[in-house]
Parts: C-alpha cells; structure tokens; sequence
C-alpha cells in the first residue's frame, strides 16, 4: 500500500483518542474496550493493517533520520498489564534500530533523587533524527507519587517548596519542558493505555496460571489495585492538566492489545507525518562530484 494512503488511515484511527485541550477531557468519555470500526473480535484485520503500518514508519524514521532535523519523542504510561512493553516491541519491529532509543523509567535511585525530577529524562531525550520512546517518564511524578505521597519524604525537597499546590506547579513545570521542546524541534506524542479495571485481573491471573508468564507478576502490582480509583483520577488530572496542541495525549483502549498497537502505531504515523519529512537534496557542487564519480565508475570494467 502506498505511504500517503497508509497516513490517511493513520490519522482516521489516531484522532478520535487525541486530546489536545484538557478542559472538558473525562477520562469516561473513552471506553476502554472501543475497537472503532474493527468491532470487538475483528483482530486479523487490524493485525494484517498494522504490517503496513509497520512498513510505512520505517520509511518515515529513515527520511526522519537522513533529514536530521527534527526528533520524535513517544511517552507510554499505563497501569500495570496494560501492554506497553508489547506496545513498543509490535510498533517498532521495523524501525531500525540505530533510529529508536527506548528508557524504562522505574524506582528512582540515590543520584536521580539528588536532582530535580525531570533530571533523569532529560538525560536520555532523542537527538535530532531519533525516536525516543520512554516507557514510564516524568509523569510518573504526578501519578503514583500523587497516589502515594510518602514517596516525597525520599526526594529531600525543601519544605518551602513542598506546598499545598506542589502537583498544580508540577503540571505548570511539565507544560513549560515540553513547550522548550517542541519550539526547539522534538515532536512530542504522549499515550495512557486505558485498560479497565475487569482486564487488568484478567491479565493478572493469566500471569499466575501460565508458567511462561510468571516472570511478569510482582505481588505490588496486586496492592496497587488497592488504589485503582486514585489512579484514575490523577490520570484524568494530570492529562486535563498538560494536554496541548504541541505535545497531545492518546487515551488508547487497551483492554484489546491488537487495537491498542494499532493505534499508537496511527497515532506516530501521523506525528511523523506532519513534519514534512524530505531526504535532503545534495547542493550543485556535491550533484556534481557525484555525477563525476558515476562516470567515471561507468568507466571502469571492475
């Protein structure tokens, strides 16, 4: 299938998820299980429309890469089981890999708590011509550190700067970085994997009774749907809160992982393609010095 006609169908599958003004998002208005036209079953065919997909942005991360202009950066957050991992590795099985970075960002350690928070990603943001992808990022702190607050005691902040309106100021700092980002050439695409609550058990129980699986459990993630409803809303908050035309969040069902790749696969097809990528046109003195060096290999029997 030609590049444009995949893009178009990108963008028909991508935009309905996309919020670029928080104002009047409710985290309700999207339904986990939505799987569009495709219906609820309907897996091979948006399987079968993903290897195009698939095709079409490894030929935009190469023009991406050759114009070395501007850089792609992808945040996935997620409840626990929501699929990111298989989010990443269906979405860029075909990119090469010199052109994708991917960082997981968990527990901060003792050097990433002795800086700022947004310290330890903005070590790893991609240069121009990449895609970074961060598999967790910044958000992680006005998400569960919103849901659990004592972990503030271990980021040794100041008093004076641990006010009432710490999580308001921190949606403040995060609309600013990206704001610096995107005005200096980093598109910004950002995903919430919106998994209901009744898959997430699903999932959770097939980790415990298929052996191949087990790896993925860990008894936290359990606890952690203790706080299910407090997730929810700090989610809602934090992409009421930061949601802008520059740097837009998806809200992706998950409770469907075929549709769910599909998407965030549409949604960075689309991203790419707005940035009118080009392979760069070699000035009149270098189509010169090639054309030189054809004819004078044409020239030559070996």
């Amino acid at each position: 299938m030609k590049l444009s006609r995949v893009v178009a169908r990108a963008g028909k599958l991508s935009r309905p998820f996309r919020v670029t003004n928080g104002r009047r998002f409710r985290l309700t208005d999207v339904d986990p299980g939505d799987a569009l036209d495709f219906g609820g079953k309907d897996k091979s065919r948006a399987v079968e429309e993903l290897a195009q997909q698939v095709e079409a942005l490894s030929q935009l991360q190469e023009r991406l890469y050759a114009q070395d202009r501007w850089a792609l950066l992808a945040v996935i957050q997620a409840m626990d089981a929501a699929g990111k991992d298989g989010a990443i590795k269906h979405v860029m099985s075909g990119v090469n890999p010199q052109g994708c970075q991917v960082f997981s960002f968990k527990v901060p350690n003792s050097e990433e708590l002795d800086h700022d928070y947004l310290w330890r990603c903005v070590r790893c943001l991609p240069e121009r011509g990449r895609i970074g992808i961060f598999n967790r990022s910044y958000y992680e702190e006005v998400l569960v550190v919103r849901v659990h607050p004592e972990l503030l005691e271990r980021q040794k902040l100041p008093a004076a700067v641990r006010g009432r309106n710490l999580f308001q100021e921190r949606f403040e700092d995060i609309r600013h970085f990206e704001h610096h980002l995107a005005r200096n050439g980093t598109a910004i695409c950002k995903f919430f994997l919106h998994m209901s609550k009744e898959e997430q058990k699903k999932r959770f129980l097939a980790r415990l009774e298929e052996p191949e699986k087990q790896w993925k459990f860990s008894a936290v993630d359990v606890r952690e749907r203790r706080y299910w409803n407090q997730y929810m809303h700090a989610y809602e908050d934090a992409i009421r809160s930061t949601a802008t035309a520059h740097a837009p969040w998806y809200v992706v069902p998950a409770d469907h992982k075929w549709f769910t790749r599909l998407v965030v696969s549409s949604a960075i097809i689309d991203t790419l393609a707005g940035l009118d990528l080009r392979y760069p046109e070699p000035p009149p003195s270098a189509k010169r010095e090639l054309q030189a060096a054809k004819e004078e290999l044409m020239k030559r029997r070996t």
